[in-house]
Parts: C-alpha cells; sequence; structure tokens
C-alpha cells in the first residue's frame, strides 16, 4: 500500500512542481524512505530530518525547548513546530511532520500507538492532527503512521 501512496504523492507533486521535506521521529525515516524507493523520486523529495530525541528536534528544527517542556514530544505543538521547521530549513513548499509513540510502552496520559502529525505549506498555515492506532505493535505503528503522512500529503497536493 505505501509504494501505491508514495506513487501518487510523487505523480502529484510532480504535476504541481513541488517540493516536499519530512521531519521524523517515531518513524525514523520511513516516510523519506517510502518516497525515495521510488525511481525519479529526486524530482521532487527535498530532504527528510530524522530527530528521534529531543535535543535533534530542537537542533535541526528549530523546536523550542519551551515547547517540548510544556507539551511533551508527541503533542500536536510539537508535531506543528517540526513541520514548520522542516519547510523553514528546506528547499520545500510543502512539509510533513510526524512524532509519536509507536511502543511498546507509553502511559495513560500518552498512551502506545498515539502520533502527532503537522503539515504545512509555503503560504498557509500548519495543520496538525492526532490519530490514535492503539497498540497494534511497533511495527504496525510505524507503518500506520508513515501511511497517514503519505495521505496527508496526498491530500495537500491535489487540494
Amino acid at each position: 500500500m505505501s509504494r501505491d501512496l508514495a506513487i501518487a504523492v510523487l505523480d502529484a507533486a510532480r504535476a504541481r512542481g513541488e517540493m516536499i521535506a519530512t521531519a521524523e521521529s517515531c518513524t525514523g525515516g520511513m516516510v523519506a524512505a517510502a518516497l525515495t524507493d521510488i525511481p525519479g523520486s529526486s524530482a521532487v523529495v527535498e530532504r527528510g530530518f530524522v530527530t528521534y530525541t529531543n535535543a535533534a528536534k530542537t537542533e535541526m528544527l528549530g523546536v523550542a525547548e519551551t515547547i517540548l517542556a510544556a507539551h511533551g514530544a508527541v503533542s500536536q505543538e510539537v508535531a506543528r513546530a517540526m513541520a514548520n521547521g522542516a519547510l523553514e530549513r528546506s528547499h520545500a513548499g510543502l512539509a510533513v511532520s510526524i512524532t509519536g509513540i509507536a511502543g511498546p510502552g507509553g502511559s495513560e496520559f500518552k498512551p502506545e500507538g498515539r502520533v502527532c502529525f503537522g503539515l504545512t505549506q509555503t503560504g498557509h498555515d500548519c495543520l496538525s492532527e492526532t490519530v490514535e492506532f492503539g497498540a497494534l505493535g511497533r511495527d504496525a505503528v510505524r507503518a500506520a503512521a508513515r501511511d497517514h503522512a503519505l495521505r496527508l500529503l496526498h491530500a495537500a497536493l491535489i487540494a
């Protein structure tokens, strides 16, 4: 499924002349990998940031330590800051971000399977959302998050 989604994203981006950046935490680069697995992706994939730690989010994407302290890494606020940071620190016009708890583990307040997404485009406000995938297991949560991010990119490109 992710290959078909990735092809659709790349085709839509190519048709619009749009470059894409990714900012990933819990998926560790899976969105960027899904896109770059497709020949010709270099025409639209500008760069990907893997920011697994809070320090990486701050250093690479400019996520404010105050936002991390107030909301935690798994939050829509951080997802928005990650997406905005990826857009600002790249030559892309569209950026998606992912931060979540793939598992195992989690807490009562931030359960396993909670993933926050950010999506921003040049000239538009950053959108964010949280999806509760549930305790599907680490691999399944990460794959579901990757596919959701690809769907977000595709929807933005065909809007």
